[in-house]
């Protein structure tokens, strides 16, 4: 029996369909046994990969981890391993930039299996007990948000996202230069938008990361609209939880919709692994269309193939969520990737959530950014 273990993150989305894709690539191929573990959501965002890949043999990560995964060679070109025929398939039903997030030096490191970037969601109920509407414009948000009924995520890798959207959303995006991660014009005008919205919501949303909204929003009836936090097709489901969330597009700033920054999580394999023929087969088979439109979705999961993005039977099961959230994803920023962003990545949150909780100058804030980017792009690997 060639046994396989994997590392992928805790949450209904991350583990149940890796399981269920394992137990029937088991039945299919009954040589192979694959284990999975999990880890927490920050954990996810903030582990190194180099760490896991001696301990796991499949790995679900985080974009950002590309380039490190491929300047350290953790984790295997999958490229040099799939089929030409099967590579164009993923690069033709990429959702959005999620197949090119994977892709570093012209080589794909991991099959994007999930996809997703920050959407809008809505209690719809609760909007309808208060005789109100899902806002379509920034100026809608900021009104609801007045009368107490918003939350966004408020935990620092997530607010480091939010700020990269205002400022995209603004029409500049960040790190275009070496120099800065964005001019002070923009930058400025993005923080104190960002701060304007934040005074308006419970402070508690700034210890919660986007799972942690959506139980906030289906378990209590307190929070009617999420403007932006990374989607889960998992709470339009129903029965997933107690109630039903509906998602939708970001709303519109200056007559266009918000950008935000792509997310989503990527199947990488181990070139640590002592059964890399096994490894590889399993994560061809998941990141295939037909497993993606049927037992990946169908047990949890948010897949990173655009034909199930556009089944009508996985929008009819999820209240269109796909169908709804599809444009967000095509417009999404697609953050850098390169070896030392991560270390930008980890210590940039804090400031703007410091800056969010407490305000203070702007320049600064910058400035600080500006500082932990130019640290970042010293980083070299060893």
């Amino acid at each position: 029996m060639i046994k396989l273990k994997g590392i992928t993150w805790n949450h209904t989305r991350g583990l149940l369909p890796m399981v269920a894709t394992s137990q029937r690539f088991t039945e299919l191929h009954p040589e192979v046994e694959i284990s999975w573990e999990k880890r927490s959501l920050q954990e996810f965002a903030d582990a190194s990969i180099e760490d896991l890949a001696k301990r796991f043999d499949l790995l679900v990560i985080d974009h950002p981890w590309t380039g490190f995964g491929a300047q350290t060679k953790a984790i295997l070109p999958l490229s040099d391993y799939l089929s030409n025929e099967y590579i164009k398939d993923q690069e033709i039903n990429t959702v959005g930039k999620s197949y090119g997030s994977y892709v570093f030096h012209d080589k794909l490191w991991a099959l994007p299996i999930d996809a997703a970037t920050p959407v809008a969601s809505a209690r719809l109920d609760l909007l309808e007990k208060n005789n109100l509407e899902v806002p379509k414009t920034y100026d809608d948000l900021l009104a609801l948000a007045k009368k107490g009924l918003v939350a966004f995520a408020g935990i620092p890798v997530d607010v480091l996202m939010s700020f990269y959207m205002f400022c995209c959303s603004l029409g500049e995006a960040p790190f275009l230069s070496e120099e800065k991660v964005i001019s002070e014009t923009t930058g400025i005008k993005a923080l104190q938008m960002f701060r304007e919205l934040a005074q308006l919501i419970d402070p508690a949303n700034f210890n919660r990361n986007p799972i942690q909204v959506y139980e906030a929003m289906v378990n209590s009836d307190e929070i009617a609209y999420c403007p932006f936090a990374y989607g889960y097709s998992n709470y339009s489901r129903i029965g997933y939880s107690r109630q039903l969330l509906h998602f939708y597009d970001l709303v519109k700033l200056n007559d266009n919709p918000m950008i935000s920054s792509l997310g989503g999580t990527g199947l990488a394999v181990s070139s640590f692994s002592q059964h890399i023929d096994e490894a590889v087969k399993y994560a061809e088979f998941t990141g295939s269309s037909q497993v993606q439109q049927n037992i990946y979705t169908d047990n949890g999961g948010q897949p990173g193939h655009l034909q199930a993005w556009k089944s009508e039977r996985i929008n009819g099961v999820t209240h269109d969520y796909f169908k709804n959230t599809l444009p967000a994803l095509e417009r999404a920023f697609l953050r850098p990737r390169y070896y030392g962003h991560m270390y930008f990545q980890d210590h940039a949150g804090d400031v703007v959530r410091n800056y969010l909780m407490k305000g203070g100058d702007e320049l600064k804030v910058l400035e600080e950014m500006n500082s932990l980017y130019a640290e970042s792009l010293k980083i070299q690997t060893i």
